[in-house]
């Protein structure tokens, strides 16, 4: 478990107890992934790591954040299963925090333990203990200040069956302080299956006939690869979350992997899974996830929720009932999902509110695009002025299709007036867009983009 990212190793499902034998596994108290399910190499790893924190005085109920440096992320995930034996509730430092960030997360989790893998250690007074907690997820942070999250094992549990087992290997190429990559990581080792970690997607390391979990600029960028290099490897089943999957990118998956599913689903760090889209239709609630929509907004009530976050130390719990992350969205009467974006990135332009994220699903299907971020840039008689921040891929995008996307796919006002292409945009740890950073360089000037055409 020492350098680089780490492959547990390869074992046939039939060598590891699934959910369904008789393991010992009582649905309730114990922890998260039982050790009889793990594979040897890392049940070894987790026994060393468990005696190491437990040297260092962890206990039940307190709360210990994860360092590890970014060339080995996954060294992490020994500490996180040994410290859900333990009863303690692990949080997972991102790399790419900038310390005021940093800051900010350690402040409201007020951790007991701060813990390196590569062997430093400090520990402080937590506060109350929190027993019955796991994981301490912070939100991606895409358009803010992270926040500290409080989940319990059911939880994930729930969501782990709920997706059900998939086709191994399992590669999960991202760092596991996102917990779109951790649940991929912690579903395959619930489900007996071998399981893969790398830091970033590489197309070389593809499981032929298995599954990989990733998001849309991770899929744009392995249907690019297979664009230029036909054949080779080809898993059976992508899983991709994060945001909206285009209907361009959908039809180019379906092209050139034609034999492997594209599994889209929508979710966050609060709710786990919420909805799943396995064909072109909308997204479908998951079990046991009741959806509401009041005044635009989704409300989920959900066995899966967080109980709730932490603010200076002190846990504030969720009450009863559903609960919002803003999303803005539609549900059909046969209750089909259309989710329209967060209404913190809605743009009021000309008296219309745009939201960002329908915008970006209308463009991302466009040759020459990796990614698109829209924002609002200040605008002397709109308002604001709806903003299109391009990543190119494979040279400058043509401005003819986009802009005919853009009126094939939008009314009038929601239309980019504005037009910026850049070579990368801004990304957090988890390798989605961070929005945050990109609106704040556009406010100061800063954004490294050039004009796409004149603006309209």
């Amino acid at each position: 478990m020492s350098g680089a990212d780490i492959d547990s190793p390869d074992l046939d499902s039939s060598e590891v107890d699934s959910p369904g034998h008789d393991s010992g596994y009582d649905g309730g108290a114990g922890p998260v992934v039982p050790a009889p399910w793990l594979p040897r190499g890392l049940a070894d790893a987790v026994g060393a790591a468990g005696e190491r924190l437990a040297r260092l005085g962890v206990r039940a109920g307190e709360r210990v954040v994860l360092d590890t440096p970014t060339r080995a992320r996954w060294a992490v995930l020994p500490y996180l299963l040994a410290a859900d034996r333990l009863g303690a509730a692990s949080l997972l430092a991102d790399t790419a925090w900038t310390a005021r960030e940093r800051a900010a997360v350690l402040t409201d989790a007020a951790p007991h333990h701060v813990v390196g893998t590569g062997g430093e250690a400090a520990t402080a007074d937590g506060g109350p203990r929190t027993p019955g907690l796991f994981l301490l997820p912070t939100t991606s942070g895409s358009t803010g200040t992270p926040t500290v999250l409080a989940r319990d094992r059911q939880s994930w549990r729930i969501g782990f069956d709920t997706l059900g087992a998939l086709p191994g290997p399992v590669l999960v190429p991202g760092p596991p302080s996102s917990t779109l990559y951790l649940f991929g990581a912690l579903h395959a080792l619930h489900h007996g299956l071998s399981l893969v970690t790398r830091g970033r997607l590489d197309p070389t390391d593809l499981p032929d006939g298995g599954s990989v979990h990733l998001v849309p600029a991770q899929l744009t960028a392995l249907l690019d690869e297979r664009d230029r290099r036909p054949g080779g490897p080809a898993p059976r089943v992508l899983v991709c979350g994060g945001a909206h999957v285009a209907p361009g990118v959908r039809e180019r998956c379906a092209r050139l992997l034609p034999g492997t599913l594209l599994l889209e689903y929508y979710g966050s760090a609060e709710h786990s899974l919420i909805a799943t889209r396995r064909d072109d239709g909308p997204l479908r609630p998951v079990e046991g996830v009741h959806l509401s929509v009041r005044d635009d907004v989704l409300w989920v009530d959900s066995p899966q929720s967080v109980q709730g976050r932490f603010t200076r130390g002190g846990l504030v719990p969720d009450g009863p009932g559903p609960t919002t992350v803003g999303d803005r969205a539609e549900l059909s009467d046969d209750g089909g999902l259309t989710v329209l974006g967060r209404a913190a990135t809605t743009i009021s332009s000309g008296g219309t509110l745009v939201a960002a994220e329908e915008v970006e699903q209308v463009l991302r299907g466009i040759p020459g695009v990796g990614d698109v971020v829209v924002a609002g840039t200040p605008h002397a008689s709109l308002g604001m002025v709806v903003t299109a921040v391009v990543e190119a891929r494979d040279g400058v995008p043509d401005r003819r299709a986009l802009r005919a996307a853009a009126r094939a796919g939008l009314s009038p006002a929601k239309r980019p007036r504005r037009w910026l292409v850049t070579r990368a945009l801004p990304r957090l740890g988890s390798g989605k867009p961070a929005r945050a950073a990109v609106d704040a360089a556009l406010r100061d000037g800063t954004l490294d983009a050039v004009p796409l055409g004149d603006p309209e």
